[in-house]
């Protein structure tokens, strides 16, 4: 069974004066505006990078609830925040990490646990499985 999803972006105008919008099949962005002065000076918008982040930081939650589950686990709250990092190399850019941090509430949970399950959702998870770059974690088990 393939899943299919999309997003579609529109250009106008050369890289650093032009000018995008992203949007998302389901709606949850329309027209969001993106450009240079987004991605590379700070400025109101979107980004490819702020993008992928979220879908891996969602990707990789979902990812866990199912593997704390199939380990007898419920979890009661995980926050995951996915930090994208893009860099000026030889020949342009390129995305050279993710660092993934997580903090959760799993009753029952150790915190060793806790974290090989997390390593475990971090590997194999299909976002971290796209990226060909280092991905790192930092997990911390709540009360």
């Amino acid at each position: 069974m393939t899943i299919q999803k999309f997003g579609t972006a529109h250009w106008e105008g050369p890289i650093k004066e032009g000018k995008g919008l992203i949007s998302t099949e389901s709606g949850a962005l329309k027209d969001q505006p993106y450009g240079f002065n987004t991605r590379f000076e700070g400025k109101p918008g979107s980004n490819p990078e702020e993008l992928l982040g979220a879908a891996h930081a969602a990707c990789f939650t979902m990812a866990l609830s199912l593997i704390l589950g199939d380990a007898g686990f419920t979890p009661t709250a995980l926050d995951t925040k996915a930090t994208v990092s893009l860099d000026k190399q030889e020949g342009g850019f390129a995305i050279t990490a993710v660092h993934l941090v997580l903090t959760g509430t799993v009753p029952g949970a150790s915190q060793e646990k806790f974290v090989e399950l997390a390593e475990k959702a971090k590997a194999n998870c299909p976002v971290s499985k796209l990226f060909k770059t280092e991905i790192t974690l930092t997990a911390e088990l709540k009360g």
